[in-house]
């Protein structure tokens, strides 16, 4: 858990959809230093997760513009990551052109995003981090339940307030915040152990992703991960705060 004492911006953000392409929603929720939350969502009829994603991180951004701490920023979204870290320098030396020639999808959204991450070079920086999605990260968590009711049309509460009257822990970060590596072209692809899914507490191992998918699907809170090992089931019940012990039932 991080100090209380920042001096630091801490931003969650999360994105939902549907069908990809389908309803979708995005979400994000902001921690100031003087111990203040604000929470943002809204949604888009016809999106894409991707899109969302980079919505939700775009808004809260704004909503900070004016502030000039560094910013510790905390998302599951490796495309996102990748794309403002990394990617963006390239596809702007080819003119928004991918390295096979091809149109960078999320253009107009990439732009935007960077013009706000640039307007920022003066002022605090952002430090752009991994927050794994659907194990448990409460502010991760928090996002996903905006993002998903904002795609859902349902009706969020949005909370603006102190943070000591707010029910998410957001100091509970990740303790490993690193980017998974990127799968090299043309290499195989390891075959899963198991896809763990994880509805309030009751466990399910699936064999393949689509059955995982299938339960999970929509369901506000629901974690899954996959496992490439027993011994990676377990640690991954110890992510989800459950016993090694905890039964899994068959998928």
């Amino acid at each position: 858990m991080e100090n209380q004492h920042r001096n630091y911006l801490l931003i969650y953000s999360d994105g939902a959809c549907s069908g990809n392409p389908g309803p979708g929603g995005w979400g994000s929720v902001i921690l100031l230093p003087e111990n203040s939350v604000i929470e943002l969502g809204g949604g888009e009829y016809s999106t894409t997760n991707n899109r969302m994603e980079m919505m939700a991180a775009l808004e809260a951004l704004r909503q900070v513009s004016h502030r000039a701490e560094p910013i510790h920023f905390y998302t599951d979204s490796t495309y996102l990551i990748r794309g403002i870290t990394q990617w963006i320098w390239g596809w702007r030396k080819r003119n928004w052109k991918t390295a096979d020639g091809e149109d960078v999808s999320n253009r107009d959204l990439w732009e935007e995003i960077a013009k706000v991450v640039q307007a920022r070079s003066a002022m605090g920086k952002i430090d752009w981090r991994y927050s794994r999605g659907h194990i448990g990260t409460p502010g991760n968590e928090r996002c996903d339940r905006i993002a998903v009711g904002f795609s859902k049309n349902d009706h969020v509460q949005l909370y603006t307030g102190p943070y000591n009257t707010y029910s998410v822990n957001l100091l509970d970060v990740p303790g490993d915040h690193s980017l998974p590596e990127m799968r090299q072209a043309g290499a195989a692809k390891k075959e899963a152990f198991s896809y763990l899914s994880n509805l309030g507490g009751l466990v399910y191992r699936h064999r393949n992703w689509p059955s995982c998918q299938k339960r999970v699907s929509g369901q506000s809170g629901a974690k899954f991960k996959k496992a490439m090992s027993q011994a990676e089931e377990f640690e991954i019940l110890k992510a989800w705060g459950l016993s090694p012990a905890t039964e899994i039932k068959e998928g």
